[in-house]
């Protein structure tokens, strides 16, 4: 039995990019006129690109996984691996920074809802394909016999 899927709404759709813009651009403008040294603001820059690269996987591997769709184990766990780094590397490098709390806080929130923005477009994503009937290439075939060494 097919499961029904429903398209998200376009204020949903609305809010998720918002949610992701503004968090992203938030966290780069705070960044931006920081007085803080070039190294750690490319070391708070790095954090941002991989959370949001390691929320949007880990996102993706779990409808891939929700779908019946193949992901391996090691995958799976290093999507999840990613993303608890990225947080406890925020959460270490914010807790060590010469920052006032306010500035701490602001990081904090922005590098959320950042990370949430792009796992609800992501969704989104997945949601209008399914909607619009499109379907994922066929998985290649694996072979049935092993190549021999001879």
């Amino acid at each position: 039995m097919k499961q029904q899927v429903h398209k998200p709404s376009a204020a949903f759709i609305a809010a998720s990019w918002s949610a992701l813009l503004l968090g992203a651009a938030a966290y780069l403008v705070g960044l931006f006129n920081a007085e803080m040294a070039l190294n750690e603001k490319g070391y708070y820059l790095t954090l941002l690109l991989f959370g949001l690269f390691a929320a949007v996987s880990l996102q993706k591997s779990v409808r891939d996984k929700a779908e019946a769709i193949p992901v391996s184990g090691l995958y799976y766990a290093l999507c999840w691996f990613a993303l608890l780094a990225s947080l406890l590397l925020l959460l270490v490098g914010l807790w060590n920074a010469t920052l006032l709390l306010s500035e701490k806080g602001f990081y904090g929130m922005a590098f959320a809802l950042a990370l949430f923005g792009a796992v609800a477009v992501q969704k989104n994503t997945r949601d209008l394909m399914a909607a619009n009937g499109a379907t994922l290439p066929p998985l290649p075939a694996r072979p049935v016999t092993p190549p021999s060494l001879d």
